[in-house]
């Protein structure tokens, strides 16, 4: 039985499939083959280690709806729910390397998209993607939030009563992750430590199950089988895991217990929400300290371990481009900076929308700036620190 598996559809406007000689010119290259009606497939893209097939599937109306679970913008629904023709994408997930397979699949997604007019949809993670959004997963920052998504649910009554889990993890030949008996204030905790846990999964350095290992803060916990995971809970109807029943692995604490409490405390502070005073106070001191950061940029010596951080709004629209526009203050890394406006790449990217993606480069003006930071060596420097840098004549 073949162990490729479809990941990815590619859905557009129109109803015949793309010609030959138009795939050939597309994919074919010195290290690339293109084989054409193999194992029913339309053609099927091949190199030393790996392989992606594609197959086509039109349809003599349009698909008029959108499946509930999708999430993507009003536009990239409607593109979907239009669409008649459909390129299925499949590959051999881990093959040959977790990463390099999903991203080998995306490039040919990506090249379909530069031929047809449509939308990518990920069906492992139930993400739609536009033909930018591809293009910039291909070429930016690996950003397991392209990848994944993170459903939390409703088990039973009480405080701690939430199932938190992903899905979109199998295009890295990986199960899925969840954790029980989440607190409402700790959902974008245990989604950020899914975020680090999925990252390293995807690459192939994730921990083995029942492997106990410790967080980036330094607490333990460990994976075991969902089956025997699910068993230990109290009370829970087994119908509640309809369509979760295979793939996926539990965290628990070093203990093999539902409790996360301790570990996902550590995370939290990452999202306490600024206050006003707070939020004036970061500007007024990036206010009086920006020509001095600014100085010390274009001073920096080329070997010094340095990373210079502003932060600025930047707007998105959550309800997509016809909604209302919202604001998101990111931080984004100084590559460049020239008269009143720096080139920069965003260090995390947005949290609501993908329209600002981890590494994009972008454009901020000097007035915009409402905070700033200096790293050294992966570690920010608190305040009084960055004031002695900043007042330093010249780096040693």
């Amino acid at each position: 039985m073949s162990a490729l598996r479809e990941i990815y559809i590619v859905a557009c406007d129109s109803a015949e499939a793309l010609a030959p000689e138009i795939i050939t010119e597309a994919f074919e290259a010195d290290d690339v083959k293109v084989v054409f009606g193999e194992d029913g497939a339309l053609f099927s893209v091949r190199a030393d280690a790996s392989r992606v097939d594609v197959k086509f599937e039109e349809r003599l109306t349009p698909l008029g709806w959108t499946p509930d679970l999708l999430t993507g913008t009003p536009e990239l629904r409607t593109t979907l729910e239009k669409a008649t023709g459909f390129y299925r994408v499949s590959f051999e997930p881990g093959k040959p390397q977790a990463s390099v397979a999903a991203f080998e699949a995306l490039w040919t997604v990506r090249t379909l998209l530069e031929l047809v007019e449509g939308v990518c949809v990920d069906i492992t993670s139930y993400k739609l993607h536009s033909p930018m959004d591809v293009e910039e997963i291909t070429e930016l920052d690996f950003d397991i939030r392209d990848h994944i998504t993170t459903h939390a649910e409703q088990l039973g009554t009480g405080e701690r009563n939430t199932w938190v889990h992903t899905h979109g993890m199998a295009k890295f030949a990986s199960p899925d992750v969840e954790m029980f008996h989440i607190t409402e204030e700790d959902l974008a905790a245990a989604e950020t430590f899914f975020q680090e846990l999925c990252t390293d999964l995807a690459f192939g350095q994730g921990p083995k199950v029942r492997e106990v290992i410790s967080t980036s803060v330094g607490m333990g916990f460990q994976l075991i089988p969902a089956g025997d995971a699910r068993a230990n809970l109290y009370q829970t109807d087994p119908d509640a895991f309809t369509g979760h029943n295979a793939d996926f692995v539990s965290v628990v604490n070093s203990d093999g217990r539902h409790q996360m409490s301790d570990i996902l405390k550590h995370y939290r502070d990452r999202f306490e929400e600024e206050s006003e005073e707070e939020a004036e106070e970061k500007a007024s001191v990036a206010t009086r300290l920006l020509p001095l950061f600014k100085g010390r940029y274009m001073r920096k010596g080329l070997m010094e371990p340095l990373t210079f951080l502003v932060r600025a709004p930047f707007e998105v629209h959550p309800e997509g481009q016809e909604g209302n526009a919202e604001q998101e203050q990111l931080w984004v890394e100084v590559v460049q900076w020239e008269d009143e406006a720096l080139i920069g790449k965003l260090v995390d990217g947005g949290t609501r929308t993908t329209e600002w993606r981890k590494g994009s480069h972008v454009e901020v003006d000097d007035s915009q700036i409402n905070a700033l930071a200096v790293s050294r060596e992966g570690r920010q420097m608190e305040p009084e620190e960055l004031e002695r840098l900043l007042k330093l004549e010249r780096p040693a």
